[in-house]
């Protein structure tokens, strides 16, 4: 079993994992696009609106006929058409006409403002008095002044929220061009892994790390493929590692990758021809261990097999890393909210390891935010659910006093 690599720098394990190449994009349907990354710029291929339509219920009018009304001296106008919805109307507005408008409605032509119903009322017949005049353009939208035929409307890297898929869907567009989801073969090895399902003998413990990692991988707009549990058997490994290559964009390994005399995972990932080891030790805790290998294009990342150790080194290195896949930019995790807070109790770290500390959140009833650390053995996985986010403390740095202000990272 080899030893560890020279140990890097978290920053210099970020940087290794800009050189994989992003999955081809997709075009995929709008309701398939929500939280997806565009892969390309979106030109409009029309006007919208295509015809200058009413922002108001009113009638449609020609603002030069309402100068100088007022409550007291109104101006009337003879009410010749009434717009339909859908409809671009066949009414042309002469000198002191009008012409009864929905809101949305298209304007007739000579039309160029719309007096809000509220300032108009009937007076007799077919004619209307305005109290209020209205200058070109009130309460009108014309053609092209949301977005004009030709204009970029959603840029390549833009994350498509409800609001970019309801534009789109105005101007005709269907289908846009995404990032494609990459596949993630997750893989637990080890001989005292077991099912969910299925009590633990003595020294044996259920699989937590398929579960947490493939949720982690599917929150990150990913999609994981789950494997069954490999034992410390270096053919049945290679096999999965071989499976996960075939089936994924990456293979998520855990378990197996610190220094010992059982741990296969190196070892099986070197014996690939043509892969190339990137990083065996990371100068972070916890994580240490953490293994990057590139095999044909295709990363291999192995994972500490603690849950909690395997957990916190995924959304440092990982969820960026399946984030950047999508299009985003790369940088170093963990990502999240951020929170500024007091420190309310002393943090010790080790110089030399950039260290990430588990935190609790409490605000106090004028505002004030306090980081509690969420104390525990290392092989509490309560810690992670009782832990609001993560105080990352850099590799230079014994560690913050209580009462110093800190950035929490929410997750």
């Amino acid at each position: 079993m080899p030893e560890f690599l020279h140990v890097i720098s978290s920053d210099e394990f970020i940087q290794r994992t800009s050189r994989f190449a992003r999955p081809s994009p997709e075009h995929v349907s709008l309701d398939a696009a929500l939280q997806r990354l565009a892969a390309a710029d979106t030109i409009s291929p029309e006007d919208l609106p295509e015809w200058a339509r009413s922002t108001v219920d009113g009638y449609a009018v020609r603002a030069e006929d309402t100068f100088g009304a007022s409550d007291s001296i109104p101006c009337f106008l003879e009410i010749t058409a009434a717009v339909e919805m859908g409809t671009i109307p066949d009414a042309v507005l002469s000198p002191g006409q009008a012409a009864q408008i929905p809101t949305g409605g298209f304007l007739p032509r000579g039309a160029d403002a719309v007096v809000m119903v509220e300032y108009t009322n009937h007076a007799g017949g077919s004619s209307i008095e305005v109290s209020r005049p209205v200058t070109v353009g009130a309460n009108v939208l014309e053609k092209g002044e949301d977005v004009k035929s030709g204009e970029t409307v959603v840029r390549a890297g833009r994350v498509l929220r409800a609001q970019e898929l309801g534009l789109l869907a105005a101007l005709g567009i269907d289908r846009v061009p995404v990032y494609r989801k990459p596949r993630v073969a997750v893989i637990s090895t080890g001989d005292e892994i077991v099912s969910v399902g299925k009590r633990p003998r003595p020294g044996q413990i259920r699989d937590a790390n398929s579960h947490s990692i493939s949720a982690l991988v599917t929150s990150s707009g990913a999609a994981p493929i789950v494997f069954d549990i490999v034992p410390d058997n270096a053919k049945m490994l290679r096999e999965s590692l071989e499976r996960g290559l075939e089936l994924g964009d990456l293979v998520v390994l855990s378990g197996g990758s610190s220094v010992g005399v059982r741990d296969l995972m190196v070892d099986v990932v070197s014996s690939l021809a043509g892969v190339e080891l990137l990083a065996h030790g990371v100068a972070i805790r916890p994580g240490k261990p953490t293994m990057l290998a590139e095999w044909k294009g295709k990363a291999i990342f192995g994972l500490p097999g603690h849950p909690v150790s395997a957990l916190i080194v995924a959304q440092v290195f990982l969820v960026p890393f399946l984030r950047y896949l999508q299009g985003c930019n790369l940088e170093k995790g963990p990502l999240g909210q951020r929170t500024k807070a007091e420190l309310a109790s002393s943090i010790h770290s080790i110089i030399g390891l950039e260290e990430f500390i588990r935190v609790g959140l409490t605000k106090t009833a004028k505002g004030a935010c306090f980081a509690h650390p969420v104390f525990g053995k290392s092989g509490m996985l309560s810690t992670m659910v009782k832990a609001d986010g993560l105080v990352v403390v850099p590799m230079n740095v014994e560690g913050f006093a209580r009462g110093d202000t800190v950035e929490v990272v929410g997750w």
